[in-house]
């Protein structure tokens, strides 16, 4: 009994290793949108058995990264500048809905204690990779600091769901980043501001970062399509 569960503790572990190894690959733009392969190629490449990668690529196609094709395996999924679009507006009405519920709980006196401390460190990392123009080292902190604070200031389930448009929006954008020339001018590093107004409880000053972070997010994806 004791072997059958170590077993299923080592797969686990394997399944979210690999998972999380893809996800990076394809947030650091080395798998491309449309990138087709199998289940044996990842299994060949990692030296794993194909359990573990299979249960690793289901999940990701649960998460929207993927889309799976019962006879030609998996493909990285190609977003659109309308669901980037989506992502952006589903972001806005949660967030709001997150501020709303902090000013009915009556925290204007403010966030304080260690977790605000780890994401303010998030912050200021990830504030100067978007001014540096630093695209990998951005997206870590970036990614971080909005699951850090949103575990903060809200539930688990919300924080999850934030979480996955984050990385949704981040593998639509990488590609277009890189072919960017004019990449720092579209890097939002406001993350310092609005980890001051969650401190102070300045619910407006929050918002109003939000409003500006969304704009920005909206002009970027209109400059696409034009």
């Amino acid at each position: 009994m004791r072997g059958n569960g170590s077993t299923a503790v080592t797969r686990s572990t394997l399944r979210q290793q690999i998972a999380d190894a893809l996800r990076d690959e394809v947030l650091a733009g080395r798998l491309q949108p449309g990138h087709e392969f199998t289940v044996k190629q990842i299994a060949d490449q990692y030296g794993v058995s194909a359990t573990p990668v299979r249960e690793a690529l289901v999940d990701l196609s649960a998460q929207g990264l993927l889309d799976s094709d019962q006879h030609r395996g998996f493909k990285v999924h190609q977003f659109t500048v309308d669901d980037y679009r989506g992502m952006v507006e589903a972001r806005t009405l949660i967030i709001d809905g997150i501020f709303r519920q902090a000013e009915r709980r009556g925290t204007r006196g403010g966030l304080h204690g260690k977790a605000l401390v780890s994401v303010r460190r998030r912050a200021e990392e990830a504030a100067r990779a978007a001014r540096g123009g630093d695209l990998d080292i951005l997206i870590g902190y970036d990614l971080r600091f909005w699951r850090e604070l949103a575990s903060v200031v809200t539930n688990s389930y919300i924080c999850d769901f934030l979480h996955r448009l984050r990385v949704q929006a981040w593998v639509f954008a990488v590609p277009y980043l890189r072919a960017d020339a004019e990449l720092r001018d579209w890097l939002w590093s406001g993350h310092e501001e609005l980890v001051d107004a969650v401190t102070l409880g300045d619910i407006e000053a929050a918002r109003t970062v939000i409003c500006a972070y969304n704009d920005h997010s909206l002009a970027w994806a209109d400059r696409l399509e034009r």
